[in-house]
């Protein structure tokens, strides 16, 4: 299997609705905030290559939308995601599957096109489109709290193109992949999990968005459950140091992925900050 993490560039959101109930003068020691309180995230998705497989993780948050809409993310840096992709030697056409984590904006935004005539359609022509059926649910009859995070043009044109595979939460993918589902975040949140050579790779997606997260108790202002993300999170954390898994961090600007320890006070740190160009 070829690893390779795909850079879509980076977005600024506010520090404080990223870390919770987490003081600013606590969390700005690992994420710094700019004078209006934003930090910057990466969106960084993942290219996985086996057989006769392309499967992309995520997809970033596109290029579609309006300027009044990304005035509020001050998008940034030079990746973009079909030059990532391009960078790799994968044409999107030969994308052959889409795997989503969920469907938040910045997640799944790349996977749909502007057209000229001003509609919409899929990026990946040739791709199965799979989300976790639970999340699809969620994100077409959005709760209040989380509407502003589903957009239709991102989502609707997914099934309009007969591409939309629904899982009804399998826990092995394929022979190469498992999946992890978490609901803390948002119903059906996917965690893909999968080995190349000795070493266990889990993509965390918004379980852990940075290794600023890694305290239990940091836990986004976005999420819908947040006591059940800390539960979520111990648990699969707690696997992590057994296993010695390498997390792959879709949102952290610094680290791609880490290997994880608990401390002196028994609590999650980082153990080694790594490169998926090593494995």
């Amino acid at each position: 299997m070829k690893i390779t993490p795909i850079e879509t560039g980076y977005f600024k959101l506010d520090g404080g609705a990223m870390f919770g109930v987490v003081p600013k003068v606590i969390w700005q020691k690992s994420n710094p905030a700019d004078e209006n309180n934003l930090c910057t995230w990466s969106m960084r998705c993942l290219l996985l290559e086996y057989g006769n497989k392309r499967v992309l993780i995520d997809n970033g948050i596109g290029d579609k939308q309006d300027e009044k809409f990304f005035k509020h993310y001050y998008l940034h840096g030079e990746a973009n995601l079909t030059d990532s992709l391009i960078k790799t030697g994968c044409h999107p056409d030969e994308v052959t599957d889409m795997l989503h984590t969920h469907l938040h904006f910045d997640h799944c935004g790349g996977g749909i096109t502007k057209k000229a005539d001003g509609g919409f359609e899929t990026k990946f022509k040739n791709a199965n489109y799979w989300v976790n059926e639970a999340q699809w649910k969620w994100a077409t009859e959005p709760n209040a709290r989380e509407k502003a995070s589903f957009l239709k043009e991102n989502i609707l044109p997914i099934q309009e193109s007969g591409q939309l595979k629904l899982m009804d939460s399998p826990e092995q993918w394929d022979d190469s992949i498992k999946l992890l589902y978490v609901n803390g975040h948002t119903d059906g949140m996917t965690l893909p999990l999968f080995r190349k050579g000795n070493h266990t790779f889990l993509y965390m997606a918004d379980l852990l968005p940075s290794a600023g997260h890694l305290p239990l108790a940091y836990v986004m202002g976005y999420d819908t459950r947040p006591l059940l993300t800390l539960e979520e999170k111990d648990r699969i954390l707690n696997l992590a140091v057994e296993n010695e898994w390498v997390l792959i961090l879709e949102h952290d600007p610094i680290n791609e992925a880490i290997v994880i320890k608990r401390n002196e006070k028994g609590q999650y740190a980082v153990r080694e900050s790594v490169k998926l160009a090593d494995f």
